[in-house]
């Protein structure tokens, strides 16, 4: 008989397994992406096009000067600046993959942008990485037990585990490299003095999306790589899946420490202040694609199954996040009428990475107006059934 723990194991795999995609295609570093026509893949041609359509005709509504749209957006946080590169953007772009191949792109799929809170998941992945080559021996370990500087020193710190800081639920106290927990998406009530005097929660109990807090654990994972995390990216995923030399990792001006007598920049789990992942749609494809491949690429095991799962797991306090990873369960981030074996990736602007297993798909959008994504899967889900 299975002990408990196994048995549940075994339940999880076994349902990992029953919607577990599988691609047999991956593109060489800078070949032309092979395309497949709609019918060849059993798509939809009309509806296809209506959703490729509705992205194009549904921009972002923010200017194409990311500095005004992030100080505009961000406009109500005390103390707000820009701390890291910024760039122009382009416009609505993208990519349909159904089995590996191109069934639809739309846009510039080669123009480099900033990419916002999709960084997460990149970072979420190197702390899994981290995690999958025993740098941590498991996710729900305190952060204290790794990181001594601190970071996470007091009564309510010292509680927080590397699974608290993946789910955002950590109510991390504090400040670094110049921005305070509490001034990063305060609250629509009260003023300064309340949300810096607000009571803490219980770490694991109430999740808070956080910028602040979400560099914590970039910090925290660099000195636990003791290299950059855009070199552990580099070298253990983005390079095997055939990434352009296009894309960049950015932190802000002055977030530097030094490890190993070397300084080393820690960079950013987004951009609303500046900095975090700039890169092509077709090199975020790719890295929906090893996603969608259960972490592998060809023939070689990139990040475990094991861990993808446990990524997108939702959490405790939030049905519809995992591991820095948006789940598309019945919550109040649910797209109607939209599998809920969907999972994805999504920024400032309308910049996400959406895996469905159930359809055998990747979708990547750029500058699709964020409030319009639950229509635009809408659609495409009707030419995919």
């Amino acid at each position: 008989m299975f002990p408990t723990k196994t048995l549940f194991s075994f339940i999880l795999l076994v349902s990992f397994y029953s919607v577990s995609a599988q691609v047999d295609y991956f593109p060489e570093r800078n070949a032309i992406w092979l395309e497949k026509t709609p019918s060849e893949l059993n798509v939809d041609l009309e509806w296809l096009n209506d959703a490729v359509d509705f992205a194009k005709e549904n921009e972002y509504s923010g200017s194409r000067d990311l500095r005004i749209a992030i100080l505009k957006g961000f406009a109500r946080e005390p103390f707000h600046e820009i701390l890291g590169p910024t760039k122009k953007r382009g416009g609505p772009a993208g990519l349909i993959l159904k089995d590996g191949y191109v069934v639809a792109k739309w846009g510039d799929t080669k123009r480099v942008d900033m990419t916002f809170s999709v960084t997460k998941s990149f970072l979420s992945t190197v702390t899994g990485l981290g995690i999958d080559k025993g740098l941590i021996t498991n996710e729900t370990d305190f952060a204290k037990d790794y990181i001594w500087d601190g970071t996470f020193d007091g009564r309510h710190n010292s509680k927080i585990t590397w699974q608290h800081l993946l789910q955002q639920n950590s109510d991390w106290s504090g400040e670094l490299w110049g921005g305070k927990d509490w001034a990063d998406r305060p609250p629509r009530e009260g003023d300064l003095d309340d949300w810096k005097n607000r009571a803490l929660k219980e770490p694991g109990t109430h999740m808070e999306y956080n910028d602040v807090r979400v560099n914590v654990l970039a910090y925290s994972a660099l000195h636990v790589w003791r290299k950059p995390l855009p070199q552990v990216l580099k070298e253990e995923v983005m390079d095997k899946i055939g990434a352009s030399t296009t894309w960049r990792w950015f932190g802000y001006e002055n977030a530097w420490t030094t490890i190993d007598g070397l300084k080393m920049k820690s960079v950013t789990g987004g951009g609303h202040s500046g900095a975090g992942l700039f890169i092509s749609a077709e090199d975020m494809a790719r890295f929906g694609v090893l996603f969608l491949n259960n972490g592998k690429w060809k023939n070689e095991q990139l990040i475990s199954e094991d861990w993808i799962q446990r990524a997108i797991t939702p959490s405790q306090p939030n049905v519809n996040y995992g591991y820095m990873w948006w789940l598309n369960k019945k919550g109040p981030r649910h797209w109607e009428n939209v599998s809920e074996d969907i999972y994805y990736a999504a920024g400032f602007g309308g910049n996400f990475i959406v895996v469905d297993r159930t359809h055998n798909v990747v979708v990547v959008t750029r500058w699709l107006e964020p409030s319009k994504v639950g229509e635009f899967m809408q659609k495409l889900t009707k030419a995919l059934d």
